[in-house]
């Protein structure tokens, strides 16, 4: 007995040697950092995914690309290996991203309305708000603390290009670049789209990149307003601004943002010949 103890310890001493052998060869792959930092303005903490280049320095300035649905289940992966490419492939520079994490995007993403069939469908709506006052007075001021920053991008689509929308109407100063993907400006029956002239007029003239698309499969009344709220920034005589208009053939609301982003940041950074 005592024998065939000694025997099953030493197979599962061998067992284990090879184990921490096989763990020995095993590291951790690391793209950037987890942080989390508690909101006043949301009373909540809130998780950002943050993406760093491959060669970040501290010491060095980067833009900045603010993602929003940025949970690592959502959009964080995908858009930062879309990041990566263009730094490799195209003339984009080193980008750091920030994905914020959602809690409740409807909550955050959407103005209030007095509807009563989307105050139903949507029972946590209209706090877009205080989630503006967060990135501006929280987030943002956050991020500029932890890292020297350039140029800042907002990226959202759907209720994300919604309240993307949103900002770039009402406090346009506070990104440089919006990427401004399927927006849902049907919501309160369209509202932010009939007052966007008259919030137009009293936007500054600064530099602005400004890039809306929509998906050839996507509902009608998507389709429209895209095409609507393209027509009223191409017409708003900003002399800065640069805006363009991409209708994606081939995609729907699914389908849409990957692709999209790729065209849109192909008009702003161009395809250069490999460093190496």
């Amino acid at each position: 007995m005592i024998k065939k103890i000694l025997a099953f310890c030493s197979i599962l001493l061998a067992f284990q040697s090879m184990l921490l052998a096989q763990n020995g060869n095993v590291k951790p792959l690391t793209i950037g950092e987890i942080r989390t930092i508690k909101s006043k303005i949301l009373n909540e903490e809130r998780r950002l995914n943050i993406y760093l280049p491959q060669n970040f320095d501290k010491t060095k300035t980067y833009p900045i690309i603010y993602l929003l649905d940025g949970s690592m289940n959502e959009d964080f992966i995908h858009v930062t290996g879309l990041v990566q490419f263009f730094n490799q492939m195209y003339s984009m520079p080193e980008t750091i991203v920030v994905g914020i994490a959602n809690i409740d995007r409807k909550r955050d993403f959407t103005f209030h309305t007095d509807l009563k069939d989307l105050q139903k469908d949507y029972p946590t709506t209209g706090h877009s708000d205080k989630f503006i006052n967060f990135l501006e007075k929280e987030l943002k001021p956050y991020i500029e603390s932890q890292f020297k920053t350039t140029d800042t991008y907002l990226f959202g689509q759907s209720l994300g290009g919604l309240l993307a929308t949103e900002i770039l109407l009402k406090e346009s100063e506070m990104f440089d670049n919006y990427f401004i993907i399927s927006p849902s400006l049907w919501w309160d029956d369209e509202s932010l789209l009939k007052q966007a002239n008259q919030l137009l007029t009293k936007i500054p003239d600064t530099k602005k990149f400004i890039y809306v698309s929509v998906g050839k499969g996507e509902h009608p009344v998507m389709i429209k307003d895209a095409e609507n709220l393209f027509d009223i920034l191409k017409k708003s005589n900003k002399k800065n601004w640069t805006v363009e208009y991409k209708m994606m053939e081939t995609d729907n609301h699914a389908t849409i943002l990957h692709r999209s982003l790729y065209e849109g940041l192909v008009k702003l950074f161009p395809y250069q010949e490999p460093k190496n």
